[in-house]
């Protein structure tokens, strides 16, 4: 015959069971989406710093060139890391007297064509060889009477 029980049932129900596995997968979902951004975030972080170093590179060569023209020109930039910086500067003077502007822009392009990366840094240059003399001394008379003008007030 049947004996009615008189301790509880001990265990889990199917219904409980599969609401654990259910909270389980999303925690799992949620984790392992957390881990993809954050290896993305290294890569972009890695990316940067090396475009960084490339940018390094153009700088020193942009403050160590004595000629306008050349800096205008722009050119080609190989990096240590087997890639290429393309790049062009649009100088313009400001109004300050031997003091330049210079807008930089172009690509580094790596070993594949995803690799490629866009880039514009504006600098702020003061160079007494690349003004002209005519118009340095015309901003320089033009700067002294705003100074004076400035100071009457």
């Amino acid at each position: 015959m049947h004996r009615p029980d008189k301790s509880p049932r001990r265990g889990f129900t199917l219904l409980e069971v599969l609401v654990g596995i259910a909270i389980l997968a999303m925690a799992a979902v949620v984790l392992g989406a957390a881990y993809v951004n954050t290896l993305g975030a290294h890569e972009a972080v890695a990316r940067r710093a090396a475009a960084g170093t490339g940018m390094d590179y153009l700088r020193d060569i942009i403050l160590n060139e004595p000629e306008r023209a050349k800096v205008e020109q722009g050119g080609n930039l190989a990096l240590p890391d087997n890639r290429q910086m393309n790049w062009e500067a649009v100088v313009e003077e400001a109004a300050v007297p031997d003091l330049f502007h210079v807008l930089v822009r172009g690509r580094i392009t790596g070993t594949a064509a995803k690799d490629s990366e866009d880039f514009e840094q504006a600098l702020m240059l003061l160079r007494p060889s690349w003004s002209d003399a005519g118009k340095r001394e015309q901003i320089r008379e033009d700067w002294d009477k705003q100074r004076e003008a400035e100071a009457r007030r």
